[in-house]
């Protein structure tokens, strides 16, 4: 297990590991959902880059899956990155 994030090139997908509770949980998330979820209309973003700037909300996203029942590895979707309500 590594702490770094890393781009897997032929599944392009960016792989990391999340705390939950006291383990570390695989996960991944595609550069096209980090790609329209962060910069829908840019040209020139990078996965690893794109991550490293919302490397939080997506750690929670992780969470949420598996406080809902995802087992590992999880594979973040689309919905799962969808801006969330704010809390009144």
């Amino acid at each position: 297990m590594t702490d770094e994030p890393t781009f897997h090139e032929s599944s392009g997908t960016v792989r990391f590991w999340v705390l939950v509770g006291e383990e570390h949980v695989g996960a991944s998330v595609g550069r096209e959902t980090l790609h329209y979820r962060y910069h829908p209309t840019g040209r020139d973003d990078t996965p690893l880059s794109t991550f490293a700037d919302h490397v939080q909300e997506i750690h929670e996203a992780v969470r949420r899956r598996v406080a809902g029942g995802s087992v590992e590895p999880v594979m973040l979707r689309d919905a799962d990155l969808r801006a969330l309500p704010a809390a009144p």
